[in-house]
């Protein structure tokens, strides 16, 4: 049986935890909205047709901060069509993903959802089909407080106070040749600039001590095996540098070869890609002689696979179409538990990130149009994480035993990090890669005061294919990990194979 080890020091600290790591994403894209979030005359629709099954399992799912409206789908959006009297509102086609959009959702009910649901708005302007104008008149309408025509707008709609909105993404994978309004990175940074500048002009009119500063995101590469990856960051960079304030990276994971051992690792993969954009944003840092930092928003990731392609079997200007709806996995779920324990651990610059989308499409909730919702089964490594990973990411040493697969010679078996809570007490997120035996874990954490274990939550399926669906939706879900050993200093647990687990310490 394979043994490991983790060491971590209370006072060796990666950095706090930003809680805006635990956000996600709400596209108008197939039923993540339509469907999804909103479903007027479901029988568990509230007043304003925001589906209150669904707003009960985000609140459970722990999500701080939602991505809208896009995505592929804002580079031809036009935010002024989903506000106003809905009867007045223009049915549209999209062309990001050849569907009709009626705007029946908007700007103003998406915000309306975010305070019913408790979380952070985070909008994305258009920078595709428009620019600075329609940016900067977005902001106006957003957060002017009145006396402006579309502050006044949004007054007479009945929303008399500004709604605030501090997250502004400029543009969405502008590198991307499928993108509506693809531009060059030079392009691309000087209109990322101007924007921004236009925004942070609107938002002027708030006092100091009044509103936190509002907050800009620019777009990196689309996924880290873009050819112009790399040049394209250092190029938005040298145009918008001293304007924004975090860079996005996007990238999905998947196993279509079917080799799980592989598929088990691409946390590596994420970790690199981490470390890689932050070496290009502190080399621009270093060329300009800043004192600004640049930190990231990991604002696309998930697992996505299994529906790939699903979108060409519906009939195209189709409205709110069935698509890209995985059905996920137990593997699916160690992966996305893995993933989470890479953002984490990269805690000093990874500030926000989005899993990739909240409901059906690619989500981590399901649902049927005029019936039920459930979990699937990535949804329970992130709630877990959002409910236990709060406080402080430490540097942490893992001795494992390593294994070659298609991600490297030398993968260890065990990935891990310890999180120093507030309370005083000690948090370990651990993935056994293992698919075959157990791994018994030595937790060395001497340099705290004496602890005392609370819990452990493990995901762990012997069929790494089984899934949650509508008949069966607790299929897969955390369970008791058993019996923690140890003498307030030093602990002993039996990880199952192919696992993931949260363990809990408290003070005293």
């Amino acid at each position: 049986m394979s043994k490991a080890r983790l060491i971590a020091d209370r006072d060796f600290a990666v950095g706090p935890i930003d809680r805006r790591i635990f956000g996600s994403f709400a596209e108008h894209l197939g039923r993540c909205i339509y469907g999804g979030l909103y479903e007027p005359g479901h029988p568990q629709a509230d007043a304003q047709g925001f589906r209150r099954d669904v707003l009960a399992l985000v609140r459970e799912l722990g999500v701080s901060v939602v991505r809208y409206p896009g995505g592929n789908f804002v580079s031809s959006y036009r935010w002024e069509d989903g506000v106003g009297p809905r009867g007045q509102r223009p049915v549209r086609r999209d062309p990001a993903w050849t569907s009709v959009e009626s705007n029946q959702f908007g700007t103003d009910e998406f915000i309306a959802w975010c305070r019913t649901a408790g979380v952070e708005p985070m909008l994305a302007v258009n920078l595709g089909s428009r620019g600075v104008e329609a940016a900067g008149d977005y902001a106006e309408y957003c957060n002017h407080p009145g006396g402006t025509r579309l502050s006044d707008l949004r007054r007479a709609i009945g929303h008399a106070d500004p709604h605030g909105v501090r997250l502004w993404c400029l543009g969405n994978e502008m590198d991307g040749p499928w993108q509506y309004g693809h531009k060059t990175a030079t392009e691309y940074g000087r209109l990322a600039r101007e924007c921004a500048k236009a925004i942070g002009t609107t938002d002027r009119h708030y006092g100091a001590g009044e509103a936190p500063p509002v907050e800009f995101i620019a777009c990196g590469s689309s996924h880290r095996g873009m050819p112009t990856y790399g040049a394209w960051e250092r190029e938005v960079l040298e145009e918008c540098y001293d304007h924004i304030h975090h860079l996005s990276l996007h990238q999905y994971y998947n196993d279509r070869a079917g080799d799980p051992a592989t598929f088990l690792a691409r946390s590596q993969e994420m970790d690199a890609y981490i470390s890689e954009v932050v070496a290009v944003c502190d080399a621009v840092k270093a060329r300009r002689r800043s004192r600004r930092t640049i930190t990231l928003s990991f604002d696309e990731w998930n697992v996505w696979y299994h529906s790939h392609g699903a979108e060409r079997l519906v009939p195209p200007w189709s409205a709110a179409p069935p698509i890209l709806e995985d059905v996920y996995t137990a593997a699916d779920a160690l992966v996305v538990g893995g993933l989470l324990i890479s953002l984490l651990s990269h805690a000093d610059r990874v500030r926000i990130a989005c899993l990739a989308q909240l409901v059906n499409v690619i989500g981590p909730i399901m649902t049927r149009t005029g019936g039920p919702a459930w979990r699937q089964t990535i949804f329970h490594p992130f709630a877990l994480a959002a409910r236990h990973a709060t406080g402080t990411a430490l540097r942490t040493l893992v001795e494992s035993p390593t294994y070659a697969c298609g991600v490297g010679p030398a993968v260890p078996l065990l990935q891990a990090l310890a999180i120093r809570r507030d309370d005083g007490g000690v948090t370990v997120l651990a993935l056994n890669r293992d698919l075959a035996e157990p791994l018994d874990l030595e937790l060395d954490l001497r340099s705290f005061p004496a602890l005392r274990p609370t819990g452990w939550q493990v995901l762990h399926e012997a069929d790494l294919q089984a899934v949650n669906d509508e008949r069966h939706p607790d299929r897969v879900a955390p369970r008791g990990g058993g019996a923690v050993d140890g003498d307030g200093r030093v602990f002993r647990a039996r990880l199952p194979p192919a696992s993931w687990s949260v363990l809990t310490f408290a003070a005293g």
